[in-house]
């Protein structure tokens, strides 16, 4: 009977000594927060206004052509030619200006620098005839180059012009806005098998299936990529707009996001599906991009906020994405994510690219809020730190694009794939929530 009694004296003994040390545990979460918010907020806030902003503010605006320049080396300097201006990029450079005034780190200039970009979107890439934007004209906007609808394209014009509405308040952009959203809904939704058919001529027929999308696949297939960022487009969008539809699309883009692009089987998302969605996995396509699905779980989680949609249900597919890449694909020794690797191996793609590393630091930091695992708190800040020490080019300008395993730098400073949108959308997110801890 004593021993019985002392068995549980010793358990309920133990018990207590476990709640205290997870009281313990929880208590030093705030203070940790606190700290790492007194560090990186002045560090974020100088690469942000002293690196990433005078970089594109002295050299993207095109006063004499509209729209932006988007075509430097890897020293920040000119190239040769003019270069030319492709949807992506160039819309991605009006959110930029957008987001930044909407953020408080520019105010009447970078309104007018992102008016640059909505004149030139609207009175040049715009098809007046058809609707929708030209994916890829020269620099004077005249001459179409490539002249096709790819969704991918279109979800980053209609990200801009939301941005752009919410920073401005013009009622004519919302209309505009909510005009595409409509033509994208009339000619695109797969009312069938949901989600977005990706790629048309330029009056929206089906494009041959001998002809490869410009984003280099088959021309019928649907992207884990392009719903992605369809996904961050409505978000925004339907922040704008407050359209019920708007609300249902965006519903339907966490399901692809949050489900159908997601192997169960590896707990990993992969890129290339049929229209039905079923996966296409041969070759080189059984393979998992660290970056997309680290971006795709911080932005499954903003998407849920904005429709007001609890992330617990979610939490375990949050948790298995990350864990796959930190498995994988993250340099504990040295911080940040590498490129890409095949199922359930190391990386073998082992470059650190600047947007992967600027979604990492993001979704480390949603994660940690959401979590209070402070294992997110310790992949920010090695992230942060690679990220400060190798991608941030302080003589030049703007981050480098890529660097390699042997620690070399590579890649122009801006080209039609690479503007400030990664990296200026990193800075911005992640002072937004270390501000609120620093407080």
């Amino acid at each position: 009977m004593k021993s019985k009694v002392f068995e549980q004296a010793r358990f309920y003994l133990i018990l207590t000594f476990v709640v205290l040390i997870s009281i313990c545990s929880n208590l030093q979460a705030a203070p940790d927060r606190a700290n790492l918010a007194k560090t990186y907020v002045p560090k974020f806030e100088k690469i942000l206004t002293k690196n990433i902003v005078p970089f594109w503010y002295s050299k993207s605006l095109d006063h004499k052509n509209g729209g932006y320049i988007i075509n430097f080396d890897i020293n920040g300097e000119p190239k040769n030619s003019e270069g030319t201006k492709m949807i992506v990029t160039q819309a991605r450079t009006m959110w930029l200006f957008s987001r930044l005034a909407r953020a408080g780190y520019g105010g009447k200039e970078c309104l007018e620098a992102a008016d640059i970009g909505y004149r030139f979107l609207k009175e040049k890439m715009w098809d007046t005839e058809n609707g929708g934007f030209y994916w890829e004209v020269d620099a004077t906007g005249n001459k179409k180059l490539k002249p096709l609808k790819h969704l991918y394209g279109q979800s980053f014009a209609l990200y801009a012009l939301s941005e752009y509405y919410l920073a401005s308040k013009k009622q004519e952009v919302l209309d505009f806005a909510v005009r595409f959203f409509n033509l994208l809904e009339a000619k695109s939704h797969d009312k069938i098998y949901g989600g977005y058919i990706e790629f048309f001529n330029e009056d929206w027929t089906p494009v041959s299936a001998a002809q490869n999308s410009y984003m280099g696949t088959e021309s019928h297939l649907k992207l884990m990529n392009t719903h992605l960022h369809l996904l961050e487009a409505m978000t925004t969008f339907y922040r704008a707009s407050k359209l019920p539809l708007a609300r249902e699309r965006l519903l339907e883009l966490i399901n692809i996001e949050s489900n159908t692009v997601v192997r169960k089987d590896i707990g990993a998302c992969t890129d290339k599906y049929q229209r039905n969605w079923a996966p296409r996995l041969e070759g080189d396509l059984a393979r998992v991009s660290y970056g997309h699905d680290i971006e795709n779980v911080w932005l499954i989680m903003d998407a849920c906020n904005a429709a007001k949609v609890s992330n617990y249900p979610f939490l375990d597919l949050y948790r298995t994405l990350f864990d796959y890449s930190l498995k994988y694909g993250y340099d504990e020794v040295n911080g940040g994510f590498y490129d890409s690797g095949p199922f359930n191996k190391p990386a073998d793609r082992r470059s650190k690219v600047w947007w992967v590393e600027s979604e990492a630091v993001v979704s480390a930091l949603y994660m940690n809020r959401l979590t209070e695992d402070s294992k997110y708190l310790s992949v920010f800040e090695k992230t942060s730190d690679f990220i400060e020490k190798n991608m941030v080019d302080w003589e030049n300008g703007e981050w480098h694009a890529n660097i390699t395993p042997d620690g070399r730098r590579q890649g122009d400073k801006a080209n039609p794939w690479k503007a400030g949108y990664h990296n200026g959308r990193a800075m911005i997110e992640c002072l937004e929530i270390l501000k609120q801890w620093k407080n």
